[in-house]
Parts: C-alpha cells; sequence; structure tokens
C-alpha cells in the first residue's frame, strides 16, 4: 500500500457533506492464459489501487462505481475531512 493510502476509508454509498474529488480507473489481471483468478482478490486488489490513488486526488474516501469487469473498476474519490 502507497503511502497514506492506508487512511483512506471506502464506502458503499456517495458520503454526504464531502466535497468530490474525482474519478480513478483501475485495473488488475482476471486471468491468467485459461485460468481465472479468484473474484475475491481481484476486488481487493482493485480497491488497494484505488486507495492508492486517492491520496494523489487529495481525497481521504472511495466508492466503487459499478462492479469489476475484466479486472478493471471505477472508483470515484472524495474529501471528507477524516
Amino acid at each position: 500500500m502507497a503511502p497514506g493510502a492506508s487512511a483512506v476509508q471506502v464506502v458503499t454509498g456517495a458520503p454526504a457533506g464531502c466535497e468530490a474529488r474525482g474519478e480513478v480507473e483501475v485495473s488488475v489481471k482476471d486471468s491468467i492464459a485459461f485460468y481465472d483468478r479468484n473474484r475475491l482478490r481481484v476486488r481487493e486488489e482493485l480497491e488497494t489501487l484505488a486507495r492508492n490513488e486517492a491520496p494523489g486526488l487529495g481525497a481521504d474516501t472511495v466508492q466503487a462505481l459499478d462492479d469489476p469487469g475484466d479486472g478493471t473498476q471505477r472508483y470515484a474519490a472524495w474529501r471528507c475531512g477524516r
């Protein structure tokens, strides 16, 4: 995890009273050759990558905007002052 990323919170809905800081799209390999990777592991890696990107946007909270697809997922970044 990148410096500052451990303080980034992950929420399921748009947080109230927070400032939108943008969106990030992250991706990982979801399959290798003919082998599909564990979906939970892929989701965890995508979340970690989104948390790593948040401090660069001045954000302290991220929210998944959609479900992972083909190893890619979009997140909204928010500054909530936590």
